[in-house]
């Protein structure tokens, strides 16, 4: 299958098995490393992209599913100017250790932002969820998010 779709702002036509999981068209055949592999099974959130600005786990997609949508890694959100502020918030805050989690923590942050640029913290909790952090505990990166969108740290 020929894939048409747009990847971190490039439009990108590739042939590829259509069942290949989308993570391993990502690394593979993109050369994007950001997007790490934990589980496989879509429960650590280590390979979460974001799909049509919305976050997904890149291990539970197949590569056919993103046929003339939007993929957007955290290499993406670099080349458009988004990952710095993130970056610096997290630093900020103590809140990145390994850096295993963080590409996954990124994403679903700004997937969160997307669709509200000041989330609650319950929100904030609700947006991660779906990524496990083994090294720095969530309030810090909660902090971050919270610096992200303009609220100090106490």
């Amino acid at each position: 299958m020929v894939i048409n779709a747009v990847v971190n702002g490039v439009t990108v036509q590739r042939e590829c098995n259509p069942t290949m999981r989308l993570l391993d068209f990502l690394r593979d055949e993109m050369d994007l490393k950001s997007v790490k592999e934990g589980c496989g099974e879509g429960e650590c959130g280590s390979c979460t992209v974001l799909f049509d600005r919305e976050a997904v786990t890149s291990c539970t997609m197949m590569a056919g599913q993103i046929n003339g949508h939007e993929v957007t890694t955290v290499e993406g959100l670099d080349h458009a100017g988004e990952l710095e502020s993130l970056v610096n918030a997290f630093v900020s805050a103590g809140a990145i250790q390994c850096g295993y989690c963080t590409p996954g923590m990124l994403i679903s942050t700004k997937a969160l932002l997307y669709k509200n640029p000041n989330p609650t913290e319950d929100e904030i909790k609700r947006a991660l969820e779906g990524n496990l952090c083994r090294c720095t505990g969530y309030n810090k990166i909660v902090g971050a998010i919270k610096l992200v969108r303009g609220e100090t740290n106490d």
